[in-house]
């Protein structure tokens, strides 16, 4: 709470999870320095309120959210901080049992409880810095989401009890934000939801994601648009027509597909069968041919037999994804799959996880060996000791494959666009030099 002492009150957000969460962070940050506080993010700066963004998804992330609690907690106790605050979805899951166990904390909110959370730090909601967000990313790129919540069923996924129903943004906001983004030299929108195919769905009573797209593809200034968590099933197939013809949408999507077994996929609910996604997959390819494309597996899932698993490694090896990663089944109560038997033991869990990673390492390795002596438009993140550090169109900052470049022999300036040809190429990083400067919209060849 703001004193009448002659010290200013400055405020750390520290966030924990996904993108979604850090687009959260950056609304507070924005509404906070829009009521005249200072503030910083993920900072060991001196500060004398904290807030704690935390993150619910699955056991590994609940116990770091809890850890920094604690830790913010012993601060606060020491006399290091003055107020504690902590949101997120934790917070929204378990706020009752969090009071109980941790009361050092001066208060509690949920996802969508940004409005209380200011009024106790008497600050106003500033409507009219909706859509001026302030991002905590590299200033040329910045997540964009577009909904809020989850009206999917599957069976492990707490999401919609921490995140509520599906609420798509309406495109005029979008866009405006966008424009906003662009405005201050943003150049690649991430496009994050709980779900992307789903937008428009519950304001326009359709799917409305290629008419979005459009319209961000229309805003001047933005070269990349990137698509992150489509769900498979009843997939908008018009969005590859949208991505074929949009210079601007990369030709990347991350569509989360979890498991290939028929069994499993219908005791996690996901509505959609090995044959349907393989099809899927092999429209997708066919649409877009140079098409990078980023799913994410599950293993452990209550039931789990060691056939049902191989099943997976031999769909991860028939498919060839450009992009993979791995979680292990965590037992989320209130959750319809908490009512199964977790039955598969954490160390077996580990093990498959590890078998999949060793699959496509071999993939992701093949894969990079053929992009060297050809030449890439990349984006260039960060310079990192001797080397400029930069991503293609085909990868997503952070998760997917870097472009490294020798900073000795080539220049570039951080958050502009170059031509590399690749000359050497590992497991998940390229090797490149500059072949010439682009300044521009064009694709990589």
């Amino acid at each position: 709470m703001k004193t009448k002492t002659l010290k200013q009150d400055k405020v750390n957000v520290i966030t924990l999870g996904c993108s979604k969460n850090l687009v959260d962070s950056e609304n507070i940050i924005t509404q906070l320095r829009g009521n005249d506080y200072e503030v910083v993010h993920d900072s060991n700066e001196d500060a004398n309120i904290v807030i704690v963004n935390t993150c619910g998804f699955i056991d590994l992330a609940k116990e770091e959210s809890v850890n920094t609690i604690l830790e913010y907690a012993d601060v606060k106790k020491q006399g290091g901080i003055d107020k504690l605050y902590v949101t997120g979805c934790l917070s929204q899951r378990y706020k009752d049992d969090l009071e109980k166990e941790i009361p050092e904390v001066d208060a509690y909110f949920g996802t969508l409880e940004l409005p209380g959370l200011l009024a106790k730090l008497n600050a106003d909601y500033k409507h009219e810095l909706i859509g001026e967000r302030i991002t905590t990313t590299p200033q040329h790129y910045a997540y964009l989401k577009i909904s809020e919540g989850c009206n999917r069923t599957c069976s492990f996924c707490a999401i919609p009890l921490m995140r509520g129903k599906h609420v798509s943004k309406p495109i005029e906001e979008l866009v405006k934000e966008a424009k906003n983004l662009a405005r201050f030299g943003v150049k690649e929108l991430m496009l994050i939801a709980q779900e992307l195919t789903y937008y428009g769905l519950d304001i326009y009573k359709k799917r409305e994601l290629p008419k979005l797209l459009h319209a961000l593809a229309d805003v001047e200034g933005i070269e990349w648009i990137r698509l992150h968590y489509a769900y498979p099933s009843k997939f908008p197939t018009e969005i590859f027509d949208v991505m074929a013809e949009r210079p601007e949408i990369c030709n990347y999507l991350d569509m989360p597909l979890q498991h290939a077994n028929d069994a499993v996929l219908e005791r996690m609910r996901r509505q959609i069968t090995r044959k349907e996604t393989t099809e899927l997959v092999r429209l997708a390819r066919q649409k877009i041919p140079n098409l990078s494309l980023r799913t994410t597996m599950l293993v452990g899932f209550p039931g789990e037999t060691e056939e049902e698993f191989q099943d997976l490694c031999d769909f991860v090896e028939e498919m060839e994804f450009d992009r993979l990663g791995v979680f292990q089944y965590s037992h989320e109560e209130d959750t319809i799959a908490h009512g199964l038997a977790d039955d598969v033991p954490a160390e077996i869990k580990e093990e498959r996880a590890g078998r999949i990673m060793e699959i496509q390492q071999e993939i992701s390795f093949r894969k990079n060996q053929e992009k060297i002596g050809k030449t890439f438009k990349v984006l260039f993140d960060r310079k990192e000791g001797e080397f400029f550090i930069g991503r293609t169109e085909g990868d997503s900052p952070e998760v997917d494959n870097e472009v490294l470049v020798a900073a000795a022999n080539n220049y570039v300036r951080v958050g502009d666009f170059a031509q590399v040809k690749i000359t050497d190429a590992m497991d998940y990083d390229l090797i490149g030099e500059i072949a010439k400067s682009e300044i521009g919209n064009g694709k990589s060849e």
